[in-house]
C-alpha cells in the first residue's frame, strides 16, 4: 500500500468501510449538534486533564505497555523516542519488571514499530533484568491493547499495567484499556505539558476520536449492538 493510500491503512480512515463505525460517527455527529458543541468540549477537557495531570512514573512495579508510532525511514521519530526514553527511566528506576513493546509495521514489510523501538532501547542501555516484549500485529491504539492483553493472558499476567504514551494520546489509551478491562494507569512521555500549535492540533484531534469513541460505544449499547460492544470489551 502506498502513495495516496498509505495513510487509509491508520487512524479512523481504515474504519471508513465498516457500517458500525459509520453509524457511531453519525451518532456523534448529532450529539455534537444537538449539545450545540458541549460534547466535544467535555471531551477536550478530559484529554487536557490527563495530559497535564499524568505522573511521569509508574510508581509501583507494573507491567509497561509503550506505544508505538509510525516510523521515518525506518527509526522511531520524536514522539515514539520520548515514549522509550520514558520507559527505559521506569526501567531503571525499578518500577518496570517487563516491557511490553506496541506496533506493527507502519508499512507493508519493513520492521515493525516494537522491533524499532527495541533496537532503539538496547542502543540507549536497557537493564538486562527487565524483559522486553514485541507486540507486532496491530496498527492502532484499540489492537495495541487487545494483542498487549492476550500477549500478558498468555505470559500467565494479570492485566495491571501502566500505558506509557505522549501526553496528546494518553486519555484515549487510558479510556480503551479500562474498557478491556486493565488495571491500567497512565505515564507521561514528555516531562511537562509542550504547548505549542502542534501539540494542541494534536490535542483537539484526540478529543475528537475519543467523542467518536465512546459515543459510539454508547449508542452500542443503549441499541444492543454486540459487534461494537465486544470490540470494546
Amino acid at each position: 500500500m502506498t502513495g495516496i493510500t498509505q495513510p487509509m491503512r491508520r487512524g479512523p480512515w481504515r474504519y471508513l468501510g465498516d457500517g458500525d463505525i459509520l453509524v457511531a460517527a453519525a451518532v456523534t455527529l448529532v450529539a455534537l449538534v444537538g449539545s450545540l458543541g458541549l460534547l466535544y468540549v467535555a471531551h477536550l477537557v478530559r484529554v487536557w486533564r490527563v495530559a497535564t495531570r499524568s505522573p511521569l512514573q509508574a510508581g509501583a512495579p507494573r507491567t509497561l505497555l509503550v506505544f508505538g508510532r509510525k516510523l521515518v525511514d525506518g527509526q522511531p521519530e520524536a514522539d515514539f523516542v520520548g515514549r522509550l526514553d520514558r520507559a527505559r527511566a521506569n526501567a531503571f528506576d525499578g518500577f518496570a519488571p517487563q516491557v511490553l513493546l506496541l506496533g506493527g509495521r507502519s508499512d507493508d514489510g519493513g520492521v515493525s514499530e516494537a522491533e524499532a523501538g527495541q533496537h532503539w532501547l538496547q542502543v540507549a542501555g536497557w537493564p538486562a533484568s527487565v524483559p522486553l516484549l514485541l507486540e507486532q500485529e496491530s496498527v492502532d491504539s484499540l489492537e495495541n491493547l487487545r494483542h498487549a492483553r492476550d500477549i500478558l493472558r498468555r505470559e500467565g499476567h494479570a492485566p495491571s499495567v501502566a500505558l506509557v504514551t505522549s501526553r496528546y494520546h494518553l486519555a484515549r489509551c487510558l479510556y480503551l484499556a479500562r474498557r478491556l478491562a486493565f488495571d491500567a494507569i497512565p505515564v507521561a512521555a514528555e516531562a511537562s505539558f509542550p504547548g505549542g500549535y502542534r501539540y494542541m492540533r494534536r490535542m483537539a484531534l484526540e478529543a475528537g476520536y475519543l467523542m467518536w469513541i465512546d459515543t459510539g460505544f454508547r449508542w452500542a449499547r443503549l441499541t444492543g449492538n454486540q459487534r461494537v460492544v465486544a470490540r470494546l470489551s
